[in-house]
């Protein structure tokens, strides 16, 4: 029996969105008003796409790209995690669900040599087009009222221990990281024995603190982390039991 490490990806592995950084590409490292003011909540990645074609037009090539995003920082303590992690890998599976995309999660994981230590990445699909520009697509279609159109992190997470079921795979304990409102969903669906790690100050922790105050809190013990020294110093614990 192992345990089941779930990631997020943005201010959880990285302390930055990695959607925001890549503007660093763009003249004068900002977007026009217009493309800024197109987002529409909940249609994410339909606005990212406007983005890459903005950054293609201008001329922004793939290795810049690429340059740029290896440049982010990793959350504080998150290095020694994941060294941590990769180390005792038989005792922990680990799997990023993230509303970033495929390309810039590679990229970063491959640049700092961790791409071994996550088994599986749930992500939006992206590619290079023949002529140079990044496309983005959903990561699924889906009937949750709370998440974002292109992605439910619940419907995800569902999916793939369904799939590790069928090949008799279970797990003692499901450990949740994450930071944002859209790591709520999957965090509503963790067992009693499971537990959720919100980012302290960030929207997860307050929403859950909110549902708790409506005495309507979630089903799984929840512990808050600053630094992932936090997170290592309790999966020690897990082991050691």
């Amino acid at each position: 029996m192992k345990f089941l490490l779930v990631f997020d990806f943005d201010h959880t592995i990285i302390d930055e969105n990695s959607d925001t950084w890549i503007v660093k590409c763009a003249p004068e490292k900002k977007l026009p008003n217009g493309l800024k003011n197109s987002y529409r909540p909940g249609h994410w990645t339909e606005y990212m796409g406007r983005v890459f074609v903005y950054l293609g037009d201008n001329g922004v090539k793939e290795d810049e790209m690429k340059r740029t995003m290896t440049t982010i920082p990793f959350t504080a303590g998150m290095v020694d995690l994941l060294g941590f992690i990769g180390k005792n890998k038989e005792l922990f599976d680990c799997i990023i669900v993230s509303d970033s995309n495929t390309v810039f999660i590679d990229w970063i994981l491959k640049a700092a040599d961790f791409h071994k230590v996550f088994d599986e990445v749930f992500t939006n699909p992206a590619a290079f087009s023949s002529t140079g520009y990044l496309t983005v697509e959903n990561f699924h279609a889906h009937h949750c009222a709370e998440c974002p159109k292109n992605l439910c992190k619940g419907k995800a997470l569902k999916e793939f221990l369904d799939k590790q079921s069928e090949q008799g795979v279970s797990y003692t304990q499901i450990v949740y990281i994450g930071d944002g409102g859209n790591d709520l969903c999957p965090v509503m669906s963790l067992k009693k024995n499971d537990i959720a790690m919100p980012r302290q100050g960030y929207t997860l922790e307050k929403k859950i603190s909110q549902l708790a105050q409506d005495l309507s809190p979630v089903g799984c013990s929840v512990l808050v982390w600053s630094s992932a020294v936090d997170i290592m110093s309790y999966l020690k614990l897990l082991i050691k039991e």
